[in-house]
């Protein structure tokens, strides 16, 4: 057993970058496990100047000096984050509010619809199963209930954690976007000189996890709005609401489309009916659906990200159990980076016979 576990170890670690570039995995995986939420205002300061660091890149080529691009950028992700405090925030918020209240009359109609299934269809259904399903029902939203109080009894001190962070996060980022190379070479100091094999797992991470993430977002803004513009069209209830729920939803691959369409049916049936309305708004959110999927995804992606869907559903599963809504906006990304130390760690090695 002991022969086994040592040329296990000399197979995969006689190399000292393979040594460094474990060390440095597991390091990263503890400080998030066990001080991501000291650290998350620090964590979420570089992911902003990670992505936001593209945009400075992109104007230093028209031979802009970069604390002009810094300040540019900046400038303009203040005034993005400004918009959406003021203006998007709130109109979601009252939204939201509005469609909870409306819950209980909605549960009310389908308790009434469900009730006459039997009598209509006494060959699938008996009044036995219905009022299961009811009284599951019931329990089910007692429970909800129970969370949105707690939720409502600990917003006080979320608050004032979202006003920590409205006023810490973006001064970080502002730092991090101009003394970019100073960061980066007070943190090289901690790293051996012999590093080649961390900075080639770097490059095909920071290459491909920096134009997903972008893309990513980039995808997010263009099916919000195209949700947007076509439930105003048809003059669909809390329109900025489900269009925004139809936006992150790509944040989940597969998944996210078929779960987001459970409430445009919801409000759309309540607010129709089983009309021609009703059935516009399901054709328009289907055609959204699939030009994301078949031409916005291939255009904005392309060969960016190559993983096959099975290992990407896993991995929206696990890093999500994990660390919840952020494991699941992470997931890809993570998913990249294990692919490519995989394609980087050393294979083959010789194992030294024993004497």
């Amino acid at each position: 057993m002991l022969t086994l576990l040592n040329n296990w170890y000399t197979r995969h670690f006689s190399n000292p970058q393979v040594a460094i570039l474990a060390f440095l995995l597991l390091l990263g995986l503890g400080m998030i496990v066990f001080a991501g939420q000291t650290l998350a205002p620090l964590l979420a300061a570089i992911i902003i100047a990670y992505l936001l660091d593209g945009a400075v890149d992109w104007l230093r080529r028209y031979k802009l000096p970069r604390f002009a691009a810094v300040l540019l950028v900046f400038s303009l992700f203040g005034l993005a984050l400004l918009l959406v405090l003021v203006v998007l925030a709130p109109l979601i918020l009252k939204q939201t509010t509005q469609f909870v209240l409306e819950i209980p009359g909605m549960v009310a109609a389908g308790q009434n619809a469900l009730i006459l299934l039997p009598d209509k269809y006494p060959t699938i259904l008996s009044e036995q199963v219905i009022m299961e399903l009811l009284t599951s029902l019931r329990n089910e939203l007692t429970q909800w209930s129970g969370r949105v109080l707690s939720f409502s009894l600990s917003s006080v001190f979320n608050l004032l954690a979202f006003i920590v962070y409205l006023v810490v996060v973006p001064l970080l980022v502002f730092f991090f976007l101009k003394d970019k190379d100073m960061v980066l070479g007070w943190f090289s100091t901690f790293l051996p000189r012999d590093r080649e094999l961390v900075m080639q797992v770097w490059r095909e991470v920071n290459k491909k996890i920096a134009g997903y993430v972008r893309g990513k977002f980039m995808e997010i803004l263009i099916v919000w709005v195209a949700s947007f513009i076509a439930f105003i069209a048809f003059d669909l209830r809390y329109s900025m609401l489900l269009s925004f729920l139809v936006g992150i939803s790509v944040l989940i691959p597969y998944v996210g489309a078929a779960v987001v369409t459970l409430p445009i049916v919801i409000v759309a049936y309540f607010q129709w009916g089983f009309n021609s309305d009703f059935a516009y708004v399901l054709m328009a959110y289907t055609i959204i659906q699939f030009f994301d999927g078949n031409l916005l995804v291939p255009l904005l992606f392309a060969e960016m990200v190559n993983l096959h869907p099975t290992a990407i559903i896993t991995a929206v599963l696990f890093f999500g159990a994990v660390w919840g809504i952020w494991g699941v906006f992470f997931a890809i990304p993570l998913a990249t980076l294990i692919h490519a130390v995989i394609n980087a760690w050393p294979r083959n090695t010789q194992i030294p016979r024993p004497l």
